[in-house]
Parts: structure tokens; C-alpha cells; sequence
């Protein structure tokens, strides 16, 4: 159960961090207010596009990641052992 516990971090804190690294880059104007909270720039290139693109995909794969690691794994788990003992 440690490993999926490491892998399921790891999923959250390398997400949560190409998240974090983004949203600075994209959706902080100023440092006084509104980080990374603000609405992207309305003129955006393809490279600023694809960059915004891997900015949800870096959401999704923390949260996806952790919650699989963390509950999907165990409960597949947990009903192979039950299976296995009837």
C-alpha cells in the first residue's frame, strides 16, 4: 500500500506543480492581486495555446492521479482479496 501511496503523491505534487508553473506564466498579471486566479490573455499564440492546454491537462492528471492511486487501486484490490477469499 506505500507504493500506490508514493505514486498517488507524486501524480498530485508533479501536477499540482506544471499547474502551479503555468498559471504563473499565464494567469498572473501583477503580483498584488488576482495570481493565478485571472483570466488568460485574449491574444495568445499556438505555443501560449498548447501551453494552456497542458496547464489543465497538469489539473487533471493530479487529480486523477491521486484519486486512482489513492482509492481506485486499494478498492480493486480489496475486492480481488475478497473474491479470492469466498
Amino acid at each position: 500500500m506505500a507504493d500506490e501511496f508514493i505514486k498517488g503523491l507524486s501524480a498530485l505534487i508533479l501536477g499540482g506543480f506544471g499547474w502551479l508553473v503555468f498559471a504563473g506564466w499565464y494567469n498572473t498579471p501583477e503580483f498584488a492581486s488576482g495570481q493565478l486566479i485571472t483570466p488568460a490573455p485574449e491574444t495568445l499564440t499556438f505555443y501560449d495555446q498548447l501551453a494552456l492546454v497542458l496547464k489543465e491537462g497538469f489539473f487533471y492528471f493530479a487529480l486523477i492521479g491521486a484519486f486512482t492511486f489513492w482509492v481506485v487501486i486499494p478498492a480493486i484490490n480489496q475486492l480481488r482479496e475478497a473474491r479470492a477469499g469466498q
